[in-house]
């Protein structure tokens, strides 16, 4: 068995569990800490140094975060502090662990996640994930290759972004009932397909829970599927890109 630490960070928690990266299956029980307040660099990695602990973990490390990541290094903070920009997170975390680490988006590692073994699996076209949680995170992907950093949560909506209207925080803030919010995102769907003409979405985040729910309600000329990990396709996705870095594929 080849298992990989896999952390992915949540606007309310940051969840970490060993992942087999052959099976694509968590091989621990699932570590959890509520995200710190303020969520500054130095507090964060504090807390993945404690549960990297927690969990006995060994080799290479993949951390999923909510930013751009360009070769480990934070060039945007969602709903984390805004001293996470220009932050070298790969650097940091690889000397507090002296072990390789790999950063990268995390709705990116989510759709990794689920192309290699979830809802994507064995899918080509275009596959856009779309993660529901604090924000929107989006992968994109064609014939199965991730263009990194999309961050189409951000798209302009009727004065605001997309996020800031159809996340699942704020169904839960504005006390939206299912078609309420689904109304929401049928339009942010509409507005995707209408730039990208995507085969399929995925929808996954913390609401995917609640899928059968609210998928009834959802219309789009693409294919919607369930993400197959839920709220646990970040840290398996995160692991996955890690054992990738680590064989240099």
């Amino acid at each position: 068995m080849h298992s990989v630490l896999g952390i992915d960070v949540g606007g309310s928690s940051i969840k970490a569990a060993l992942v087999d990266v052959w099976a694509g299956q968590t091989v621990s029980p699932l570590a959890s800490l509520p995200t710190p307040q303020p969520s500054t660099p130095e507090r964060l990695m504090e807390a993945f140094v404690e549960l990297d602990a927690s969990l006995g973990a060994q080799g290479p490390v993949g951390l999923a975060l909510p930013s751009v990541v360009q070769h480990g290094v934070a060039r945007t903070a969602a709903n984390i502090d805004k001293g996470w920009i220009g932050f070298d997170c790969a650097g940091s975390l690889q000397s507090r662990l002296q072990r390789p680490v790999t950063v990268l988006n995390d709705a990116d590692a989510a759709g990794l996640a689920e192309m290699r073994w979830g809802a994507g699996r064995g899918t080509l076209g275009v596959v856009i994930m779309l993660t529901f949680g604090t924000g929107i995170g989006t992968a994109v992907f064609n014939d199965g290759q991730l263009l990194p950093n999309t961050e189409f949560g951000h798209l302009e909506m009727d004065g605001r972004e997309a996020e800031h209207q159809a996340s699942a925080r704020v169904r839960t803030v504005e006390k939206l009932d299912w078609p309420q919010w689904a109304e929401r995102v049928n339009a942010y769907l509409s507005r995707m397909h209408g730039l990208f003409w995507p085969d399929v979405f995925i929808l996954g985040g913390a609401v995917s829970e609640n899928f059968d729910r609210f998928a009834p309600l959802l219309t789009s000329p693409a294919q919607i599927r369930a993400a197959q990990f839920r709220g646990q396709a970040g840290l398996i996705g995160a692991a996955l890109a890690a054992s990738r870095a680590s064989e240099g594929g």
